[in-house]
């Protein structure tokens, strides 16, 4: 069954999927997404309203917009997205709060080199987890903040909290 709640946050109201997870005894987070996101998803007849399921979700997420928090304990749906996928949103879920890294520092990280930066990117631009999977935390190589699906005013918001602009 697929799941949904509406949570406020600084980035304007997040739309959390999710599906129950009898291995987890929760729910498995499938996407978060921000209004006006490129790609996001997009509330579905049967889908059912449960905002207590995702609870722990919003706890850490306020935390987290606190400043309170800077690592994710959640549960995420298995098996979303193709391998190279997977292992570029793998290499996302390691680069430290407060941190950045360029595209070519993640290409380098899931061994694709020279055109692998491109779809390095695209994968990148596809992660369903915006904020708890930080793609926020991907910059240019020249350092200039570059595509954001939930936008660079939001981007810029994000490693702002984290204190990363700083860190540049």
């Amino acid at each position: 069954m697929t799941m949904y709640a509406m949570v406020d946050s600084p980035l304007g109201e997040l739309l959390l999927v999710g599906e129950e997870d009898p291995g987890a005894a929760g729910t498995a987070l499938v996407s978060l997404s921000v209004p006006g996101q490129k790609g996001a998803a997009v509330v579905q007849d049967g889908w059912v309203y449960a905002p207590s399921a995702f609870a722990p979700v919003a706890a850490q997420l306020r935390e987290y917009f606190e400043g309170r928090r800077t690592r994710f304990d959640l549960v995420y749906a298995e098996g979303r997205g193709t391998d190279f996928q997977r292992r570029v949103w793998a290499a996302l879920d390691a680069v430290p709060y407060g941190r950045t890294v360029s595209y070519g520092q993640i290409a380098e990280r899931v061994g694709a080199s020279g055109a692998g930066v491109r779809a390095v990117g695209t994968a990148i631009g596809r992660n369903p987890l915006l904020v708890v999977r930080p793609c926020h935390r991907v910059i240019g190589a020249d350092g200039a903040l570059r595509g954001y699906a939930g936008g660079l005013e939001r981007k810029e918001r994000l490693l702002g909290l984290e204190g990363a602009l700083a860190a540049r």
